[in-house]
């Protein structure tokens, strides 16, 4: 593995040395490498103050070649456009010729004719007499054939040649504007003379994504939050380069309309895409200079709105006590005692799913004498709380610490790819309850909306209810000042719920 340190002949200080790509090379004057002492002639100390050096230099490496691809999709953008103008010229032309002219029209203004000996001229002092003379032969025929009375089939063979002089003078400008090498000209003309060749890059690249990921993991947004978003934005780039469009406003309209989803997942989206152009605009040089003066194209976007009749059919719905019952005795039946430990704890607590999945042997604590889970992560902070044991699954509790073989009360796998326990165990209570015939708007979180319903039904009064299952009440008064219910308090509630686990 190179260590990219020499020493020069005659010194004993050691240099950073590393090669310049090619591709790179006219953003650090034409090197072909990069050199810089460390200031020791410690090898040891050497190779640790060689990092920062080499870490600068790649980050300038990287910025050369984003800005070269930004560059890169500029001209060809530029021309892309300025083909479709000349296109739209010749159209306007055809269309010019073949329609009768009325008396009253005014004569055609032949302004640009006689600016031709000055942009001649012009072109013949840049070095440009390719096409100096191919405009000084052009006027040649346009004017004999204005002598001579133009046709219609002559006037659009005249009009095309001219259209064509232009397209390779644009080409030539765009060329030297830009520094293009001679295959990069050649492309130029190319998409000048035929547009539809070119797609314009998407400006959301791998690199962008890269760099918002670390962002994202700098302000510690959980890695599902930040992979989800990163698909979403990945599906966006990829509609970009396929339809051959630019970022704006229309096109994420066109592309939201594309999708063959709810609102809902529509405006998870936006979300993905907003947040990511606000990071861009604030973080990325290249990417506001993309985008000078545009608004924010994922704002204002309008989506469908479900109607209160659609809206209450696509929410989901609580089990009712005989529901998670009769789950139970399913689970039961296949012998199935995790799924069934799962089904009473979630039922006498009304946790989320992966709070259960988080409960340790050490989890169990007594608060004010009361036996109660400690609950020490969770999605909000009011759901880090204490939720006292029900009396009805006491021997459960005991048994689950007793059979632990990991410290966890409930078994299942080491988790998915971002960390989430409760993965296999929801999955195995999403087959159990598809196969009994309930559908989406039945799910694990169901159970708990369930225990809040019959507490709720049971006059338990709502901030002690939210105390039990970590919600915020909205009113300062409960979520600011108050400390909550008693343990007591909340364990007198939880009694009042009852199931036939059997």
């Amino acid at each position: 593995m190179a260590t990219h340190l020499v020493q020069k002949p005659g010194e004993s200080t050691w240099y950073v040395r590393m090669a310049v790509p090619t591709d790179v090379r006219h953003a650090f004057g034409g090197r072909a490498k990069l050199i810089k002492t460390t200031g020791t002639s410690n090898r040891a100390e050497a190779m640790d103050r060689r990092h920062p050096i080499l870490a600068q230099w790649k980050a300038d490496i990287a910025a050369a070649r984003e800005q070269k691809h930004v560059a890169g999709d500029q001209w060809r953008l530029a021309q892309h456009q300025a083909g479709l103008d000349l296109q739209t010229q010749r159209t306007k032309a055809i269309t010019r010729i073949y329609t009768p002219s009325s008396p009253d029209e005014p004569k055609p203004s032949f302004a640009w004719f006689e600016q031709l000996p000055e942009i001649i001229s012009n072109l013949r002092n840049e070095g440009h007499d390719a096409i100096a003379s191919r405009l000084t032969d052009y006027a040649k025929r346009y004017v004999a054939a204005l002598e001579d009375g133009i046709t219609a089939g002559a006037g659009i063979d005249l009009h095309n040649e001219l259209l064509t002089i232009m397209a390779d003078m644009e080409a030539v400008c765009i060329s030297e504007e830009y520094g293009l090498s001679d295959a990069e000209h050649q492309e130029a003309k190319a998409i000048i003379h035929n547009p539809v060749i070119y797609k314009p890059v998407s400006p959301i690249t791998d690199g962008r994504l890269d760099k918002f990921r670390a962002q994202r993991v700098k302000d510690s947004i959980a890695n599902k939050t930040i992979d989800q978003q990163e698909s979403k934005l990945r599906k966006l780039s990829d509609y970009l380069r396929d339809q051959g469009k630019t970022l704006t406003s229309e096109t994420v309209a066109a592309w939201l309309e594309s999708l063959n989803m709810t609102s809902k997942t529509k405006a998870q989206y936006l979300l993905a895409g907003s947040t990511f152009w606000q990071w861009a605009i604030k973080h990325d040089t290249h990417w506001k200079e993309l985008h000078q003066g545009q608004d924010n194209p994922f704002k204002e976007q309008a989506l469908p709105k479900l109607s209160g009749k659609a809206k209450v059919a696509a929410a989901r719905k609580a089990f009712t006590p005989e529901q998670i019952e009769s789950l139970y005795k399913v689970a039961k039946t296949q012998n199935n005692q995790t799924l069934c430990d799962l089904i009473t704890l979630g039922a006498h607590t009304g946790c989320r799913i992966e709070e259960l999945a988080q409960l340790r042997k050490e989890s169990v604590v007594k608060i004010e004498g009361v036996l109660s889970f400690k609950i020490e992560d969770s999605k909000t902070a009011a759901g880090i709380r204490e939720i006292p044991v029900h009396s009805a699954i006491k021997t459960t509790v005991e048994r689950l610490i007793k059979d632990s073989g990991d410290g966890f009360l409930l078994p299942a796998s080491s988790g998915n790819k971002y960390g989430i326990r409760s993965d296999s165990l929801s999955k195995a209570f999403g087959r159990v309850k598809t196969a009994e015939g309930f559908g989406k708007q039945h799910v694990f979180h169901s159970v708990r909306a369930m225990v809040i319903t019959l507490l709720l039904r049971a006059e338990v009064v709502g901030p002690t209810v939210a105390n039990i299952v970590g919600h915020e009440t909205g009113i300062v008064t409960f979520d600011i000042y108050d400390e909550g219910a008693s343990p007591q308090q909340k364990l007198k509630a939880l009694e009042k719920l009852s199931f036939n686990f059997t």
